[in-house]
């Protein structure tokens, strides 16, 4: 008999337990649709969802768990369209493509995962690395490591020589011959074939490097490197399997050829003109700005020794002029999405791109919009990130103060919670 006592209570405990919501009392929650505050709310969470927006400060039932961010402002997760998790600049950078092992590289990416989940943001688009990313992914969302949403590129595809060639600035014996295995390409049928190869590697995104960049060690960071035929080969393709498409591009050329060449979002856009920009605004093209790459990289290629070169040249040359870019292009029309090039920069600093973007002229209720709403959109994700609201998924962060008067107050996340678990309080 007591055995059959004891199994009840499990069962009724499990009752209790499957039923039990969170309650976030929220002083002021921000509709990032409309820019505005709305004061005295309460997100009723269930599971991993919102189930209900409801006015005041309610609390549910006895079982229920009640988190009070009744002094704090809360907004949905943030969405960083462009970082690279898997690493971080040092002076040591490009040695350590010749010492550290996977593992190595994978135990950093966990603690970059952890610090850009802590600064608010809950979503990334991870635009390329080694394939570690793909793995970090898959543990994220299996819970073996805490970090955000991460929807990732894999490798990103290049040409030989190109940015992304992971070959270049080596001894002759040492660059080989890579393909489109390893992301290389040099034809229309290569850039199918390297798509193919990235979603059966389990990539999410397809990123391309339609000009040189500034960080790889080659000569030329702004040259176009694909040809319209190879870009629309591999876009078509990418839109097959399904998958978004970016393309790094400092260049106007190459810019250029990957707008018409059908790709999603143009990552720094550097040299744009104001032809571009057209472009951009008739075929609907995003610009991920990536500002605070820009600025990184300018101010590290002051310091003796931190990069080759060949490489510091490049990012005193071009690092300065993003920012000044990006605020012709918004002021333009050109549609904007939030990315930072995290990774150039240290992790966890993602939100200072709000304060260069404000800076340049963008109202910081659009920039927040554009690291919500639009990049949510992006990721065909519309519906359930982005915005809090029922059914949405439960991503959301609380900052003090007023990020509205404040874009700062950004940078100074004081809760955290993905997926309905609270990972900052």
């Amino acid at each position: 008999m007591k055995k059959y006592s004891v199994l009840f209570l499990i069962l009724w405990a499990g009752i209790l337990s499957f039923g039990q919501q969170t309650y976030l009392q929220c002083g002021s929650l921000l509709d990032v649709a409309s820019g505005k505050l709305q004061n005295e709310k309460t997100l009723v969470i269930s599971d991993n969802r919102i189930v209900a927006v409801e006015n005041g400060f309610t609390q549910g039932s006895g079982q229920d768990q009640v988190i009070d961010l009744r002094a704090l402002t809360v907004l949905p997760g943030l969405i960083d369209m462009h970082v690279h998790i898997e690493g971080q600049s040092s002076p040591d950078r490009y040695i350590k493509q010749f010492t550290a092992n996977p593992a190595d590289v994978a135990f950093e990416a966990a603690v970059y995962a952890e610090r850009t989940l802590m600064a608010g943001f809950t979503t990334v688009r991870d635009l390329g690395g080694s394939g570690v990313n793909i793995a970090l992914r898959k543990a994220i969302g299996r819970g073996l490591t805490p970090g955000p949403r991460i929807f990732t590129a894999g490798k990103a595809i290049a040409t030989t020589g190109g940015h992304a060639d992971p070959t270049n600035g080596r001894s002759y014996d040492l660059m080989g011959d890579p393909g489109p295995k390893e992301g290389v390409v040099n034809s229309p049928e290569d850039g199918r074939k390297a798509v193919r190869q990235r979603y059966k590697e389990g990539a999410d995104v397809i990123k391309i490097t339609a000009t040189g960049g500034v960080l790889s060690v080659a000569k030329n960071g702004q040259n176009p490197q694909f040809t319209i035929e190879e870009i629309k080969a591999i876009t078509q393709t990418a839109k097959d399997y399904g998958m978004l498409s970016a393309a790094h591009a400092h260049g106007d050329e190459g810019m250029q050829r990957a707008i018409k060449g059908g790709i999603n979002t143009i990552e720094h856009g550097t040299m744009m003109s104001e032809e571009t920009m057209e472009l951009m605004k008739q075929y609907g093209v995003y610009m991920v700005p990536t500002i605070s790459a820009g600025k990184e990289a300018a101010r590290n290629a002051e310091i003796p020794g931190y990069f080759p070169e060949v490489v510091a040249k490049k990012a005193k040359e071009i690092g300065p002029l993003i920012q000044d870019t990006f605020s012709r292009a918004y002021k333009k029309g050109v549609p904007i999405a939030f990315g930072t090039d995290a990774g150039v920069f240290p992790h966890g600093e993602n939100a200072g791109e709000f304060v260069y973007m404000v800076e340049a002229g963008m109202p910081v209720e659009a920039a927040i919009r554009a690291a919500t709403v639009t990049n949510a959109k992006l990721l065909g994700m519309g519906d359930s990130l982005g915005q809090l609201k029922s059914g949405f998924l439960a991503d959301i962060i609380a900052v003090e103060g007023n990020p509205l008067d404040d874009a700062g107050l950004l940078a100074k996340v004081a809760f955290v919670m993905k997926d309905g678990k609270v990972y900052k309080n």
